[in-house]
């Protein structure tokens, strides 16, 4: 028995892992991984396999990056770890002070939570309880953008809207507000992005008109609907939702924990449109896939509805046992530094531009609908019948069959449905992506023959 067998064998008899339906390891090889290098991880026979979808979003400069080993080294000789509530420490603040520098004013004041699902729980809880706090009780329904996707604990879910991951918790969930996604897929033949989420943020507007009096916020993944299959759609949405978020007087939260920190072409998707949120949610990258962190940034105008004395009791009584966990923050502080030595933003613009050329011939493989990119994002759409983007049953499990072939050709390209996508590590090399590219197609060959 091979090594990998033996791992193999000795995870399935302990393990439960995520979002995987565990029978299908019967038949599909589960990948133990002995380390991790760049954009490659090594299995314990010798295979290895390109990151393509940077572990869950998390990982941009690579796997055992050296600066940042040794950022954390540096830390755990100093602090692991120290209750945040009455105490602090330096990474944590120094941390907080680059994220309050980077991101657009009037973002004052961070907030960290361990985990994506956590900090929109954060954000949910604190737009709540400051309408609460101002006078107006009734606030206390959010509004979501259908197709959308904001984490698997209770609340986070319930403002979400993939029925894969939701549907079945149903009854557990609060009840909210769901309007049309400004999903750029669905636009009529010849409209351009910005025309039809123009035209999609019609639905917003009447939704806040009817509603805004019970809403306390309005909770959109901005630019790109990851989980809901890479769908994406224009700037100007954002903007038109700002400018109607103030006139109507609700929260503006942007979940940017999948593609904040340079995914969609610039530091945050807030950026293109030139606006600010009210709550800007941020983890996955925070830490380049290190450790488990989340930070909620919000503004004054929030945090000091909640300044007052303790026995009126309107101070904000939540918490997480890591919350600020130096160890984390040190990694965060080296992937930010990274970002600043190395002109990454600036460096992704080639490299997306080199996907988009890599995968230009995609959009005429006759089983092909649609080839999507916002910048460090490509997604391939396959379909059944292109001429009317019937998409395929999705008992047949076609995005699967891409990443079968994939693992036997040194990449990891995991599939959402019959989406097959790319979001590498910022660390890959056009060679890379151009092997990315060839793998996909012959799979995509191979998974779309009946």
């Amino acid at each position: 028995m091979s090594l990998n067998d033996q791992w193999m064998q000795r995870d399935l008899a302990v393990l439960w892992h995520p979002c995987t339906q565990m029978k299908d390891h019967e038949s599909m090889p589960l990948i133990p991984v002995e380390r991790g290098e760049g954009v490659w991880l090594y299995d314990f026979d010798g295979n290895r396999y390109i990151d393509a979808v940077s572990s869950w979003w998390v990982n941009i400069f690579g796997h055992a990056n050296p600066y940042i080993n040794q950022r954390i080294k540096d830390q755990l000789d100093k602090l692991e770890h120290v209750i945040l509530a009455g105490f602090s420490h330096p990474p944590v603040i120094e941390l907080s002070e680059k994220l309050v520098a980077m991101t657009p004013a009037p973002l004052t004041r961070c907030f960290y939570a361990d985990n994506g699902s956590s900090c929109i729980e954060v954000a949910l809880k604190m737009s709540f309880h400051y309408w609460l706090n101002v006078g107006k009780p009734e606030k206390k329904r959010f509004i979501t953008l259908s197709n959308s996707y904001h984490g698997e604990t209770l609340a986070a879910l319930a403002v979400g809207d993939v029925s894969l991951y939701k549907s079945t918790y149903e009854p557990l969930l609060m009840d909210v507000i769901t309007v049309p996604s400004p999903d750029c897929y669905e636009r009529e033949a010849g409209m351009d992005w910005e025309a039809h989420s123009r035209l999609m943020f019609e639905h917003m507007e009447r939704a806040l008109a009817e509603n805004h009096e019970q809403v306390a916020a309005v909770i959109v993944e901005p630019l790109i609907q990851c989980a809901g299959g890479m769908r994406m759609y224009h700037p100007v949405y954002l903007k038109l939702l700002r400018e109607a978020c103030d006139r109507y007087g609700v929260h503006l939260i942007h979940d940017e924990i999948a593609v904040g920190f340079g995914r969609t072409g610039s530091m945050f998707a807030c950026d293109q449109a030139d606006i600010s949120p009210d709550f800007l949610c941020l983890s996955k990258a925070l830490t380049a896939g290190y450790l488990p962190m989340a930070v909620c940034l919000t503004n004054d105008t929030i945090y000091q509805a909640f300044y007052d004395d303790y026995d009126t009791l309107r101070a904000f009584l939540h918490s997480h046992s890591y919350t600020g966990n130096p160890l984390a923050c040190a990694a965060a502080l080296a992937t930010l530094e990274l970002f600043e030595r190395d002109q990454v933003i600036e460096r992704n613009l080639a490299l997306s531009a080199h996907m988009a050329k890599a995968t230009e011939h995609f959009i005429d493989h006759p089983h092909v609908a649609d080839v999507r990119q916002t910048g460090m994002v490509l997604a391939i759409e396959m379909v059944k019948n292109k001429a009317n983007r019937t998409p395929y049953p999705w008992q047949e499990r076609r995005g699967i069959r891409v990443y079968e072939h994939a693992l036997k050709n040194e990449a990891m390209l995991r599939p959402l449905g019959s989406v097959v996508y790319m979001m590498p590590p910022y660390v890959i090399t056009p060679d890379q992506i151009d092997h990315l590219a060839s793998v996909a197609w012959e799979g995509i060959q191979l998974a779309t023959r009946d």
